[in-house]
Order: C-alpha cells, then sequence, then structure tokens
C-alpha cells in the first residue's frame, strides 16, 4: 500500500480520490504513519521577496500585472530585511522560509546575485530556504545550491491539460523542464497545484499523476484551495469545500507516501476541525504568518494555538536532509552565463482572461 510508485494511472487516482470517505482516511492515515511523525508538522514561512508586476496571465494570480487587483507591488527586498523577516519567522517557530519573486524566469544579474546572497544569509541561521522564482536554467540552479538552497518550488498548477485554460504565457513543458534543471543540482523539489481553478476532478487526477510519474517523486507537494481575488480572470469562482481538500490531501498521501504534503493557500477559509482532518489524512506541513505572498493567511498564533489544541509539534529544520553548505560568492564555481533561454509562448487565448485584461485597462482610464 506504501510501495512508492512512479507508474500510477488516472484511473487508478481516480479510484482512490471517490473512494468512501472514512475508507480513503484511513488508508492515507496509515501511509502517513508508516513514513512520517503524525504528530510533526513543518512550520513554514513565505515571503514575497519581489511583489507584483509579472508579465505572466495566470488565471488565478493577483499578481499579474495586466489584471486590476488592490496588490501594491514592491522592487526586489534588500538582504537586511529579508533577515530580520527570517529571524521573526525563527522566533515563531518557523523552521523553513520559503522566498518568492514575481518573476517570469531567472535572469542573470545584480537581482539574482542578491537573492543568492539572500538564501546564503538564511542558510546560516540554520533554517532550510526555499525559493519561487520562475522557471530557470540548469546553472542558474546550480548556483542557487551553491549558495545554500534547500528546496525549490515550482508548481504544475493542475493537469496538462487544463493548464491551457489556465495560463497562456507559458507552457506545461516549461515547469517539467525547470524541475529537471532543479534534479541536476541536490536542491530538493517542490511542486504541487490549485484546485477550484474550475478543473474538473479528472484534472485533479492527472496532475498527480504527472508529479507522482517523476522519478523521484517531489520531496514537497503544496495543495492550494484557489482564493478568489476581485479583478483576476477566477473571482467568481466558488470555494473549495472542506471535504475536497481531506480527499485531494488523503489522495496525494497515498500516491506519494514520502512526500512533505503540504496544506497550503485557502486555510482562511478552513475550520479547525477541517485543518485537523486533512492533518490526519497526510498533511504535514503549513504555512505560518498573515499572508502567502499576497493572499490572507491565519495568524501565527492561531496556527500555534491549534497546535497546542491538536498535540502536534513543530517539525525541526533539516529532518528530512542534511542542513547545505553555503559557498561564498567570492568562492564560487558557477557564474554568471548571462543566458537568455526562450521559455515558451504557446500564443492561444484565454477568453476570461483577455476580459480581466479589458476590465483592467478600462479601470485604469476611469
Amino acid at each position: 500500500m506504501s510501495e512508492i510508485r512512479h507508474n500510477w494511472t488516472k484511473e487508478e487516482i481516480l479510484e482512490i480520490y471517490n473512494k468512501p470517505l472514512m475508507e480513503l482516511l484511513y488508508e492515507a492515515a496509515t501511509v502517513h504513519r508508516k513514513h512520517h511523525d503524525p504528530n510533526t508538522v513543518q512550520v513554514s514561512t513565505l515571503l514575497s521577496i519581489k511583489t507584483g508586476g509579472c508579465p505572466e496571465d495566470c488565471g488565478y494570480c493577483p499578481q499579474a500585472a495586466r489584471y486590476h487587483t488592490d496588490i501594491e507591488g514592491n522592487d526586489l527586498m534588500t538582504v537586511p530585511h529579508v533577515k530580520a523577516q527570517a529571524l521573526r519567522a525563527k522566533a515563531a517557530g518557523s523552521s523553513r522560509v520559503c522566498m518568492g519573486a514575481a518573476w517570469r524566469n531567472v535572469k542573470d544579474g545584480p537581482e539574482f546575485d542578491q537573492v543568492l546572497e539572500m538564501v546564503r544569509t538564511i542558510n546560516k541561521l540554520d533554517m532550510e530556504v526555499c525559493c519561487t522564482l520562475g522557471m530557470l536554467t540548469e546553472n542558474q540552479a546550480q548556483r542557487l545550491a551553491e549558495a545554500g538552497l534547500y528546496a525549490y518550488n515550482h508548481n504544475l498548477d493542475t493537469s496538462e491539460e487544463y493548464y491551457k485554460e489556465v495560463i497562456s504565457t507559458r507552457g506545461f513543458e516549461d515547469r517539467l523542464q525547470t524541475i529537471d534543471n532543479v534534479r541536476k543540482t541536490n536542491v530538493t523539489v517542490c511542486s504541487g497545484g490549485i484546485i477550484g481553478m474550475g478543473e474538473k476532478i479528472e484534472d485533479r487526477a492527472g496532475m498527480l499523476v504527472a508529479l507522482s510519474t517523476l522519478s523521484p517523486q517531489p520531496e514537497s507537494v503544496p495543495i492550494n484551495a484557489l482564493v478568489a481575488v476581485d479583478g483576476t480572470p477566477m473571482e467568481d469562482e466558488k470555494p473549495v469545500e472542506i471535504w475536497e481538500m481531506i480527499r485531494m490531501v488523503a489522495t496525494t498521501r497515498i500516491v506519494m507516501p514520502q512526500t512533505q504534503v503540504r496544506l497550503s493557500a485557502g486555510r482562511t477559509q478552513m475550520s479547525r476541525e477541517g485543518q485537523a482532518m486533512c492533518f490526519f489524512a497526510g498533511a504535514n506541513s503549513i504555512f505560518a504568518g498573515d499572508k502567502l505572498l499576497t493572499t490572507p493567511n491565519p495568524d501565527v498564533n492561531e496556527d500555534m494555538e491549534m497546535f497546542k489544541m491538536l498535540g502536534l509539534n513543530p517539525q525541526k529544520p533539516f529532518v528530512k536532509k542534511a542542513k547545505p553548505t553555503s559557498v561564498e560568492a567570492t568562492e564560487s564555481q558557477y557564474s554568471s552565463l548571462g543566458e537568455k533561454p526562450k521559455w515558451s509562448r504557446p500564443g492561444h487565448t484565454i477568453e476570461k482572461n483577455e476580459l480581466a485584461k479589458e476590465q483592467a485597462k478600462n479601470a485604469k482610464t476611469v
């Protein structure tokens, strides 16, 4: 039941997802206990180091420059500011800091050099460092690894089939290529997706097929519930039912037994009882802090109260993998190549994305 498989089919995953709930929960909890401490949950902090102005057209994202949202953009944070935020997160119980920049892809130059210094700085604080910076090349992945990066996040978002209904400015294959570039280093992979974007259950299964058939499977899989933001193409999507999150977490746990399953965006809409069932079903990581990049998140004190109530303990850093060594910039074996990779631009149009873009243009002229 908990054998690591890389040949899951969509039909098999759908069969698991649609099991009677009590049977599904029992199976998922059994797998979870075999591979993880059921009373330990990792607490991570997600920090937006560069907010807004993204050129992509992701239908769910308020940071896309083409949509009219209330997101306030900011330039890349300074290293001292990031260090102060990391120390604050550590004091609040986080063992990992995930830094996100609203970029389409990493570009060699001063800003990337600054991010590398952030990675070195946080790693020296004895915290796991994760980055989500968009697409990146093998050399850029090697430079991040050398700086001491623990994990790189690059979500598949949804199934390959439904992907073209969400994003038109990049291809699904770019996601897989970036993950492959990360796999050529010692950095772990964090990749998951979002449910509640109008996809079918078959698309949720399709996403899990894509993730579980990677070899090795991602060390970390975030499961996000869409937070519908006004001004985005998905502003009218209905909130995900808690039962859908529980089923998705449980199914993910069964098909990827050793993976950290991250209960990510959408927790503000979940009761403590609902979150407890997600933990029972195999979720063993949350993001703490009042924001997840730009969307609301439960207060860290509320999370600690919930942990106390449920008898959960925060996971210490570097439990799953040893702490990486940070190589100083002056001693680096890898340097900027000034690469300009041609990541794909599929070229098709998504009607609701175009409509939201036009509405944003009209709002700016009023």
